[in-house]
């Protein structure tokens, strides 16, 4: 099975971590992205250097498909550790194990502590809970590889406590564009859900709570899917089976053809075949199929489970962006959910680093009244928030004027660079949390970057490459920047230094009084 480009750079880019020495990282991909089939290469390329791998999981659907997908994709076979099933005696050098099982010290105990050189974790966020570290700790020699669809930055300051590094990320945007990934158009619904009384457990908001929440606006919530869902095949997630199940009667009444699925449900298997084929074009659950399981031919999601977890959010979405025939994008039902706490998921969560632009993207999806390309909402509230970030650099760069005069601000240099990745930055693992050391500021100050705010060594360390990589392809200097746009010229940083020195020379022969004669600084483009 042939790797496609972003595949293999993310194969090459783990072993890369492993060789030099980094035992935990991480591979984000979004989901339908294939990461069982880089993650089953990997184990390939494992065994060939002799190892023993661990696929751990904590579902037994995920066990049975990576099992599956490791047989088509590699030809290997793989014993399995779970309930009776043992892999000791099993000549297989890939075991897939449960972490229900695993866990238990019995059988932990079985298994000499240098047993595994790899371990393959499916579905990593789930990894930061107790059952997971116990097995991790225990095979402490091992190559740790943790594999998850968590859309940004945001979750990964909880997984950076597990992990040292991030070995590779393929996003959403890069995934739709290059037409791996069914492009996403979100609309806000604009009907108000009070969840103003709704309780958090375990960080997230309880799902009792929710249901009772929710059950007042179930008839009208039927209402809005009947005007924008009544020809989509559409998947509905709910907080509780018993709402799941109200809710899909209240569609049948509607005449819509739903079903419902559920962890009790015997006829379960049955009733997604038939969906699949058509037989109904809506699929109610209470959060069953946010993994291991894959329909492409979904193209509608409705999130009636609101959640600040973003890689939760991110696998519901994720069951409606795989491609189909005939298909062109994915509806994205979103709701005026009613809350005093801001860190609710929306369509923005899918796709934006920074929160701002985030927050900014959401509020013009809510006024838009129709479905939005989430491509080109983010695109649209990156411009409005540059433009608010310029009108507040504008003001405060005039409170600083008087302050370390031929030091650039990293904002401005930011901003004057074009560089939404710096502006953007979250921090994710612990050195890059912690303050800039005194060498990185000493050395962004020789640079021409004012060191005070910048408050964490990930973002300085950051500038300090672009800085770098800036001086070997010969751009502009922060301090060429800051020059001539006190003179009123746009975007310095994008010019080369030759270009940004030339016309220093020019101010300086006119006497430093302003842009040389013809010139119009708002205007002025170098060749």
């Amino acid at each position: 099975m042939e790797l496609r480009p972003y595949q293999s750079e993310a194969k090459a880019a783990i072993f890369e971590e492993w060789d030099k020495g980094v035992k935990r990282t991480l591979l984000v991909l979004p989901t339908g992205c294939g990461k069982t089939i880089v993650f089953a290469k990997v184990t390939e390329d494992c065994v060939r250097r002799g190892n023993r791998v661990l696929i751990l999981a904590h579902r037994g659907e995920l066990l049975d498909q990576a099992a599956d997908k490791i047989g088509k994709a590699t030809g290997l076979g793989c014993a399995t550790e779970k309930a009776e099933e043992t892999c000791l005696g099993s000549w297989f050098r890939v075991v897939v194990g449960s972490v229900q099982s695993l866990m238990r010290d019995k059988r932990l105990k079985q298994f000499p502590v240098d047993y595994f050189d790899t371990i393959i974790i499916d579905e990593a966020h789930h990894c930061l809970s107790d059952s997971y570290q116990k097995i991790l700790d225990y095979f402490k020699g091992a190559n740790i590889l943790g594999v998850t669809a968590t859309p940004d930055r945001g979750d990964m300051r909880n997984l950076g406590e597990c992990f040292d590094s991030l070995a590779y990320e393929y996003t959403l945007p890069k995934a739709i564009k290059a037409g791996f990934l069914s492009p996403i158009k979100a609309l806000t619904i604009p009907l108000q859900l009070d969840l103003s009384g709704v309780g958090i457990q375990s960080g997230d908001f309880k799902s009792g709570d929710l249901a009772t929440a929710l059950d007042p606006y179930l008839y009208q919530i039927a209402d809005e899917m009947e005007k924008h869902c009544k020809d989509r095949k559409t998947v509905v997630f709910l907080p509780l089976v018993k709402t799941s199940q109200k809710f899909r009667d209240i569609l049948n009444e509607k005449g819509f053809k739903a079903a419902e699925v559920n962890g009790d449900s015997k006829d379960r298997a049955e009733v997604l075949a038939a969906y699949e084929r058509g037989d109904y074009n809506v699929l109610c659950n209470s959060m069953l199929l946010t993994e291991g399981w894959d329909c492409p031919s979904v193209d509608c999601i409705v999130v009636l489970r609101p959640t600040k977890v973003r890689s939760l959010y991110s696998q519901m979405v994720g069951r409606g962006t795989r491609l189909f025939p005939g298909k062109d994008h994915l509806l994205l039902l979103d709701f005026l959910w009613h809350t005093e706490r801001h860190e609710l998921c929306h369509p923005a969560s899918l796709i934006c680093q920074d929160e701002e632009v985030a927050k900014k993207m959401t509020e013009n999806i809510e006024k838009a009244g129709c479905p939005i390309d989430i491509e080109e909402a983010e695109k649209q509230a990156a411009e409005d928030v540059v433009a608010q970030r310029e009108e507040a650099l504008a003001k405060q760069l005039k409170e600083m004027r008087n302050r370390k005069k031929k030091l650039v601000d990293p904002l401005q240099f930011e901003m004057s660079i074009q560089a939404e990745d710096l502006s953007g930055y979250v921090p994710a693992f612990g050195w890059e949390m912690a303050p800039p050391s005194d060498s990185q500021k000493r050395e962004l100050e020789k640079r021409g970057i004012l060191p005070d705010q910048i408050d964490n060594a990930g973002k300085a360390s950051l500038i300090l490459d672009r800085l770098h990589k800036r001086q070997e392809e010969n751009l502009s200097t922060p301090k060429q920047i800051r020059c001539l746009e006190k003179y009123g010229f746009q975007h310095v940083g994008t010019w080369n230094f030759d270009s940004a020195k030339n016309m220093i020379d020019r101010i300086a022969a006119a006497g430093w009084r302003g842009a040389p004669s013809g010139v119009n600084p708002q205007e002025y483009i170098p060749e």
